[in-house]
């Protein structure tokens, strides 16, 4: 009985692969197989695979994103309404102001009740106003002398006007009238600052003051 004859890798031409034994031609084909197959792995699979993760990755954070966004969707309805509501209650608030024709006549008010409380007015100068976004402050620049209870009833005074009336106070000095007196009930004081008072815009006015921020913004 014939033995098959052994070959050995030294003894294969690899200039004449047709040459070769046939295990070696089977051996051969297997080897250039599993190249392939683990070339094809690392520059595409692997590459699929890394994309395919990092698609789901994106995935998951636009679904997380889609889901905060609906949530924030789900709510803007009844903000927009709380809003409009708030807006509402504002322009009740501001139209209890005075407008831009009662202001005369409400400084004369202010003025008329301090005389009327038995303070002298020794300065009452309205200034010029300042407009704001949606208001305008004026302030007046005072001295009156009188008493605690005098200048208690000028508060009341002004509080129960018509037309709502704020005033607030700035750079504000109460002292006594006489040197060398302290402050008392008794006494007389000199109360001498700057007070401000406040009325809403209308459509108007904002409209312009619009129009007039629009022109400075465009001339910068």
């Amino acid at each position: 009985m014939s033995q098959k004859k052994k070959f050995k890798v030294s003894d294969l031409d690899f200039n004449n692969i047709g040459g070769w034994p046939q295990q070696a031609k089977v051996g051969f084909c297997v080897l250039v197989a599993i190249f392939i197959l683990v070339m094809a792995y690392l520059l595409v699979i692997r590459g699929k695979s890394e994309e395919l993760q990092g698609l789901e990755s994106k995935e998951a954070q636009l679904r997380t994103t889609f889901e905060v966004e609906q949530g924030k969707a789900a709510n803007l309805e009844p903000l927009r309404q709380q809003l409009a509501q708030m807006e509402q209650v504002l322009q009740q608030m501001l139209r209890q102001l005075p407008s831009r024709t009662e202001m005369p006549d409400l400084i004369i008010d202010i003025s008329q009740t301090a005389l009327s409380s038995g303070l002298t007015n020794e300065l009452f100068q309205p200034g010029p106003e300042t407009p704001k976004e949606f208001y305008a402050e004026k302030p007046i620049a005072l001295r009156m002398v009188g008493n605690y209870h005098q200048f208690g009833a000028f508060v009341s005074g002004v509080a129960s006007l018509p037309r709502v009336v704020i005033l607030t106070m700035h750079d504000i000095q109460l002292q006594p009238k006489e040197k060398g007196q302290g402050i008392s009930r008794a006494g007389s004081l000199e109360l001498s600052g700057t007070v401000k008072t406040y009325r809403y815009l209308d459509e108007t006015e904002m409209e312009e003051m619009a129009a007039e921020q629009a022109v400075q913004g465009g001339a910068q």
